[in-house]
C-alpha cells in the first residue's frame, strides 16, 4: 500500500488526501431535494445523498489526487443505510484508482481487534474470501497497546495493506494526555506522545515497503507544531521517524497551512499526505461564484489551490 500511495503521489505531484466526510448540511439543495422526494425523510435518503455527492466528488477530484479518506462515522450515524454508501463510496474510489484509507479510527483487543482487522483482510467464509470494506489502509487508536495493532500487520504483509496510527492530534485539548511527561525510570523528560512515536517506529519494522517507508504509518496534527512545546515539531518528528509515512489532519477548516507541515516531509519532500476534508468537498459553499450545479469545480479548485499551498 506505501509504496502505491507513494506512486499515486509521484504521478499527481499531490501528497493531498480528500476527506470524504459528508455531512447533511453539505449537501448541494438540488440532490437533497430530488432524494427526499424519492426516499421521503428517511435515513435511506441521506445515504443516497451522500453517495450522489461522493460519486460527483471522486470522478471529479480522481485525476488530481491520490486518495481519499472517507471517516465512516458520519455513514454509521444512518444505520445500516449509512454503511451501504460507505462500502460503495470505499468501492468506486478505488475501481477510479484511488488510494482509500479507512478513518475507522479502531482500537481495541484481543478477538475484537481480529474482527476489526477485516477492514483490511476482508472474511474467508468456508473458503470464499470477500474484500467487504474495500479499504487499503486504516486508522488506529493505539491507546490499549500493540494488541490493537497486531491483528492487522498480517494484512499489512499479506495483502500489502496499510495503517496509520494516532500518535499527536490537531485538536488543542488533546495536549492535555499528549504532551504529559512520562516520569518512570529512563523516561524522564519524555512526553507521552513521544514514546508512543517510538512505538509507531518500531513496530513499523515488521512491515516495510520498497520506497523506504513503512505500512505501519502516523497520524500527527498539523497544527500540533503550534501547541506542542518542542518547538520544530514537524523536524523532530521526522528525525526521530525517518522511515515512517505520515498522515496529516488539521489542513484548511481546521487552521493549518503548507507552512505547518513543511517540515514533516524528507529531504525528497515525500513521506506525507495531508488531509482536507470541508476545505474541499464544502469549498461551494464558502465561494458566491458556485452553486449546487458546479459544486465539484469549487471543490477542484480547491485541491488546485491546497496543492500549490503544499508545492510552495
Amino acid at each position: 500500500m506505501i509504496d502505491r500511495l507513494i506512486e499515486k503521489i509521484d504521478k499527481t505531484e499531490n501528497p493531498t488526501v480528500v476527506g470524504l466526510d459528508p455531512l447533511y448540511e453539505m449537501i448541494p439543495e438540488k440532490i437533497k431535494r430530488e432524494m427526499l422526494e424519492k426516499h421521503g425523510k428517511t435515513p435511506k435518503a441521506v445515504a443516497e445523498m451522500f453517495w450522489l455527492f461522493n460519486k460527483q466528488l471522486i470522478d471529479g477530484l480522481c485525476d488530481m489526487v491520490p486518495a481519499v479518506k472517507p471517516q465512516i462515522a458520519m455513514y454509521e450515524k444512518y444505520g445500516t443505510e449509512g454503511i451501504r454508501v460507505y462500502i460503495e463510496t470505499t468501492k468506486y474510489a478505488k475501481e477510479k484508482g484511488l488510494i482509500v484509507i479507512g478513518d475507522v479510527k479502531r482500537g481495541d483487543i484481543a478477538s475484537t481487534a481480529a474482527a476489526y482487522a477485516s477492514h483490511l483482510e476482508g472474511v474467508d467464509i468456508e473458503g470464499e474470501k470477500f474484500d467487504i470494506w474495500h479499504t487499503d489502509a486504516v486508522t488506529l487508536n493505539p491507546y490499549m497497546g500493540y494488541d490493537v495493532i497486531e491483528p492487522f500487520i498480517k494484512p499489512c504483509i499479506d495483502n500489502d495493506k496499510g495503517m496509520f496510527i494516532l500518535v499527536k492530534t490537531s485538536n488543542k485539548s488533546g495536549e492535555s494526555f499528549q504532551e504529559l511527561k512520562l516520569c518512570v525510570s529512563g523516561f524522564n523528560d519524555t512526553l507521552f506522545f513521544q514514546r508512543v512515536a517510538e512505538y509507531v517506529r518500531d513496530w513499523g519494522k515488521l512491515a516495510m515497503g520498497q520506497n523506504g517507508y513503512s505500512k505501519v504509518g502516523a497520524v500527527l496534527g498539523a497544527t500540533s507544531s503550534r501547541f506542542s512545546i518542542l518547538g520544530s515539531f514537524g523536524k523532530k518528528m521526522r528525525k526521530m521517524m525517518p522511515n515512517t509515512f505520515f498522515l496529516i489532519p488539521g489542513y484548511g477548516a481546521q487552521g493549518g497551512t503548507g507552512k505547518d507541515v513543511k517540515d514533516f516531509f524528507d529531504k525528497d519532500k515525500r513521506g506525507c499526505i495531508v488531509n482536507s476534508s470541508r476545505g474541499i468537498i464544502a469549498a461551494y459553499q464558502k465561494d458566491s461564484k458556485y452553486s449546487d450545479e458546479n459544486f465539484v469545480d469549487a471543490a477542484r479548485e480547491a485541491a488546485l489551490l491546497m496543492q500549490k499551498d503544499l508545492r510552495r
